[in-house]
């Protein structure tokens, strides 16, 4: 049965990290495109309770497409509450997440995200040196590992 749980763990961890590696690239790639540049710069530089509030915007912005996206589900609509939640789950990672890395030395000033953040980050540790023992994990960053070099190799020679 443990083999079974860390096995659907290893799963997990390995979407995790795909989704994270994928908003982050996204993340950058908005910043810079959109001229948002200034924006980071100024961010990184606010006081704590400035970045208390800017962590605060993206949460207050994505809770009503939670709100909502429970809404349809209890009204019947399965498939587009699904749907909204997890567009609203992948907008609040990449806003939630960017900002949290733009602001967390501000951040972790506060005893109460302090603590929380570095107990999250051991229990996530312990998590995952557990989870990439297992065969299957091990197997998966392999095979993720051929897709994005045989991909990378494509654009390449698609690019010259």
């Amino acid at each position: 049965m443990k083999k079974i749980l860390y096995s659907f763990l290893a799963i997990i961890l390995l979407i995790e990290e795909w989704v994270w590696d994928t908003l982050s690239a996204l993340g950058h790639w908005l910043s810079f495109h959109l001229g948002l540049v200034h924006f980071e710069n100024w961010l990184t530089q606010t006081s704590r309770y400035q970045a208390l509030i800017a962590i605060s915007i993206p949460i207050l912005l994505v809770t009503p497409l939670n709100i909502a996206a429970f809404w349809l589900i209890a009204q019947g609509l399965l498939l587009q509450g699904l749907v909204l939640e997890i567009i609203a789950k992948l907008l609040g990672t990449l806003f939630i997440a960017r900002f949290f890395s733009l602001t967390k030395p501000q951040l972790l000033t506060f005893r109460l995200i302090a603590w929380f953040y570095y107990k999250i980050t051991a229990w996530l540790s312990w998590a995952h040196e557990k989870i990439t023992q297992t065969w299957l994990y091990q197997w998966a960053k392999k095979v993720k590992a051929e897709v994005k070099a045989k991909v990378a190799a494509w654009f390449s020679t698609k690019n010259s």
